[in-house]
């Protein structure tokens, strides 16, 4: 079964920074891509980044070069630096994980950006 968890959320002032991450399954971690959506309350979830298995990464345009993705394939663990938070970036902040045509997802982690 996989699983997901994220940590790091919490909440940060505007112009501040945080890190996420996302254990994920082990098995088949290195084969998948693996992506951070956020919802914020009211709105639809939203693509943040996303990372291949290759290392090639992706942004959401409201990005702006702020956010970092990465991952550890032996750690088995996906990252989200955030910088430059502002509180238009407030969201849960979900983990998704690809593999063979099936998505997963984690419980979301929230990240509050607020004075």
């Amino acid at each position: 079964q996989v699983q997901l968890a994220e940590s790091g959320g919490g909440l940060v002032q505007p112009g501040g920074s945080l890190r996420l991450s996302c254990a994920a399954s082990r098995i088949i971690f290195s084969s998948s891509t693996m992506a951070w959506h956020r919802q914020a309350p009211g709105k639809q979830r939203e693509l943040v980044a996303t990372i291949t298995t290759g290392g090639r990464t992706n942004y959401a345009d409201f990005v702006e070069g702020r956010f970092t993705i990465s991952r550890d394939n032996t750690k088995n663990t996906v990252y989200l630096q955030m910088n430059s938070l502002n509180p238009e970036d407030t969201a849960v902040y979900y983990c998704n994980q690809r593999f063979a045509g099936t998505e997963y997802w984690g419980q979301g982690t929230q990240v509050t950006v607020s004075s």
